[in-house]
């Protein structure tokens, strides 16, 4: 009969353990990361004398009535509406983002024009330039345009490629496409928008999804400049409507607030798993298959 011999039993041992071990460093490292969206939501369903007392995690009874007074919105605006303003804002400025950006990084990636390295340079020079640093003129200009407590102060800069660091990946990703394809399409009789659209522009699809994400992400969240622009109840937005849930009725609506956060969260969530293989896939591949 064959025999394991003693050192390969100790090596499948030692592998067997490493594993394990691995294993538990991850799954701790993940209830580190999930705790603090665990505590939102059982936060969420306090009653108010227990959310700033208590430090259980747990609450000592489940307050359902947070949710339907988060439900009810505030300044008379429902949370249905704060969450339509949100989207519209969110919604507008990924499809800017992956409009403008796509066409300023084709030009920077592909074509061929006078100071096109100076002007790149130029544009990653922006990304170390402070938000704040320009907040104050693009105030006035779009205060003298008669855009101010609109939307189109926090979209209408998304379709001008101001975002640098989107056009930046996008021009990463297309230098790796091969310029056969280019050649052959202009060969065909392809001019650059058709070559563009019909060749570049779908093979950039991870590049895409992956800006849209993340200005989705940020334009969600984004509280600052919709504080300087919004001033309408009627345009809040859900992170807005969150402050003025605070102050409109201080300490006790705590436990609302909570419950509001979590609603806020859930179009993130779902919106992040609905396109997370694209993610992946434009992690895992340079773009192009077969």
């Amino acid at each position: 009969m064959a025999t394991t011999a003693p050192g390969l039993k100790s090596n499948d041992s030692r592998a067997r353990t490493v594993t394990v071990v691995k294993h538990i460093g991850l799954l701790a490292t993940l209830l580190v990361l999930l705790y603090p969206l665990v505590w939102l939501l059982a936060t969420s369903l306090k009653p108010a004398d227990e959310v700033l007392t208590s430090l259980k995690l747990l609450p000592s009874r489940f307050e359902w009535a947070n949710y339907t007074t988060a439900l009810d919105g505030v300044s008379g605006v429902t949370v249905s509406r704060l969450l339509i303003n949100s989207l519209l804002i969110s919604v507008g400025s990924v499809i800017g983002n992956v409009v403008s950006c796509s066409l300023a990084a084709y030009a920077f990636a592909r074509l061929r024009f006078r100071m096109r390295g100076v002007m790149f340079g130029f544009m990653i020079a922006t990304m170390m330039l402070p938000h704040h640093a320009v907040l104050i003129p693009q105030y006035i200009i779009f205060n003298k345009l008669g855009m101010v407590d609109t939307y189109w102060p926090l979209i209408l800069p998304k379709f001008l490629a101001t975002e640098a660091f989107f056009v930046f990946l996008i021009v990463q990703f297309m230098r790796g496409l091969p310029r056969e394809l280019d050649e052959a399409a202009r060969i065909d009789g392809c001019g650059p928008f058709r070559i563009f659209w019909s060749v570049v522009l779908p093979l950039t699809r991870p590049a895409l999804i992956t800006t849209a994400i993340f200005t989705f992400i940020w334009s969600w969240n984004d509280f600052f400049t919709q504080l300087i622009y919004l001033f309408d109840p009627e345009k809040f937005t859900i992170t807005l409507a969150l402050r003025n849930f605070v102050d409109q009725s201080s300490s006790s609506a705590y436990g609302p607030m909570f419950a509001m956060s979590v609603i806020s969260l859930l179009p993130i969530v779902l919106f992040f798993f609905a396109f997370q293989r694209y993610l992946v896939q434009g992690m895992a591949t340079s773009g192009l298959k077969g």
